[in-house]
């Protein structure tokens, strides 16, 4: 079956291609035009007007856990992620049960091949049950199809063991994905140390537990050359020294979740526990210097770190709610009010949700180069909205975007040639 997307603007930032033109593909993969256009069409689809990307990929999201059948309830998030153009997405390996063993892997590629989904990337754990005692049989989870190895948000305290844990990743050509939290700064804390903290008496976490656990784990990249990717920075300082390690040849990488690009510790005014989120959000110097960050290049990906909570999660007391935020409705909106908020360009926009991520995973996707997998997003720029929290697809309501206009919405998400959605 032979699918064309005419007449759409082709945005493919891999191949540093902007122009309008058709796209063919088949349910498999991205065809050559000229040989294409002599064969039987089955399905065309009208891009006029339209942006035609390769299909988002989110490297942070926290969408489900196994069931007692073997299955991933996050099939119950995937309408989120198609609605929101996402074709892949990179789940840490904080899951129910822990992704610390090969046979959970094998778990969770097996429960996503029986489902029509979103393509699912686990995360293998660096310590079993991410204890932070004893390192895990990291080339057996490579071999199972981890693409990386990380300890979640959750701390590793002995320097002497990440360290093990980098050397033992480094032989193996795994990337590290590293949350930077220092456990004793960060303590009990729930929102930035700074002017709200004090006006509304919570519990503070200042920059240093982050900025200290940045310099700290730099310094074991910098003795084990391991390949290291950094997730959710929220200062301005952790992007600087990003840089200048970038500067000294570390392999290194860094993301940033979406609302620490739009928002700052001043939202959480009148205990707005729809914006408690971790790490927390940051000054507005903060922001600014992550903006500059992803426009400099020093940060590559743009994630969503969606986190969906039940209305009950965010209805306690500030320091009692769940930190997080249902965002795969929002990522691509959000992040192209950067171009117009920001300086940022559309093609580094998209990078930062295509490209960027999949290089990132040494993954063959976030491209529409001939022969990659037909994972296509088609959206409307100019299209403006005014985004409803209670008509998101996600089981999860808490966004605190409700009410804001956005500019951009998705019309086709197609996912190894299968229209997945259509909002037509």
């Amino acid at each position: 079956m032979v699918s064309v997307i005419r007449n759409g603007r082709i945005i493919d930032p891999a191949n540093s291609r902007d122009e309008i033109a058709d796209l063919y593909f088949d349910q498999e993969q991205i065809l050559n035009s000229e040989a294409a256009a002599k064969l039987s069409i089955d399905r065309t689809i009208d891009a006029s007007g339209l942006i035609v990307c390769p299909g988002l990929i989110d490297l942070n999201a926290k969408i489900g856990e196994l069931n007692s059948k073997g299955h991933l309830t996050i099939f119950s998030e995937h309408r989120a992620a198609l609605n929101g153009g996402i074709t892949t997405v990179c789940i840490q390996p904080n899951t129910v049960p822990v992704i610390d063993e090969p046979s959970m892997a094998h778990m969770i590629r097996e429960s996503v091949k029986q489902q029509e989904s979103i393509r699912i990337v686990p995360l293998g754990a660096l310590t079993m049950g991410l204890q932070g005692e004893s390192l895990t049989n990291m080339a057996s989870l490579k071999n199972a199809g981890c693409v990386g190895v990380s300890n979640a948000r959750v701390p590793i305290h002995s320097t002497l063991l990440m360290r093990r844990a980098m050397q033992y990743a480094a032989t193996f050509d795994l990337t590290v994905f590293i949350h930077s939290q220092d456990p004793w700064l960060t303590g009990n804390g729930c929102v930035h140390e700074g002017e709200m903290s004090t006006r509304l008496g919570l519990s503070a976490i200042p920059e240093a537990a982050e900025t200290v656990a940045v310099a700290r784990d730099l310094a074991l990249v910098s003795t084990t050359g391991v390949r290291a990717h950094f997730n959710q920075l929220s200062c301005a300082r952790s992007v600087d020294m990003i840089a200048e390690s970038k500067a000294r040849g570390l392999n290194i990488s860094a993301d940033v979740a979406i609302h620490n690009l739009h928002l700052t510790e001043f939202d959480i005014q009148g205990f707005n526990t729809l914006c408690h989120v971790m790490p927390p959000l940051r000054q507005e110097s903060d922001m600014i210097g992550l903006r500059e960050g992803v426009n400099n290049g020093t940060i590559q990906v743009i994630c969503s770190d969606h986190q969906p909570c039940s209305k009950d999660d965010k209805l306690a007391p500030f320091i009692q709610t769940v930190p997080g935020i249902s965002g795969f409705e929002t990522l691509l909106p959000l992040t192209l009010k950067l171009v117009d908020d920001a300086g940022l360009s559309l093609q580094q926009a998209i990078a930062c949700l295509t490209c960027n991520p999949a290089r990132t995973l040494s993954l063959n996707l976030g491209t529409l180069s001939v022969g990659a997998p037909a994972d296509i997003c088609i959206f409307d720029p100019e299209k403006s909205w005014e985004f409803d929290p209670d008509e998101m697809l996600s089981n999860g309501k808490n966004n605190p975007f409700g009410g804001m206009q956005m500019r951009g919405k998705v019309a086709h998400t197609i996912i190894g040639g299968v229209v997945a959605t259509d909002s037509n």
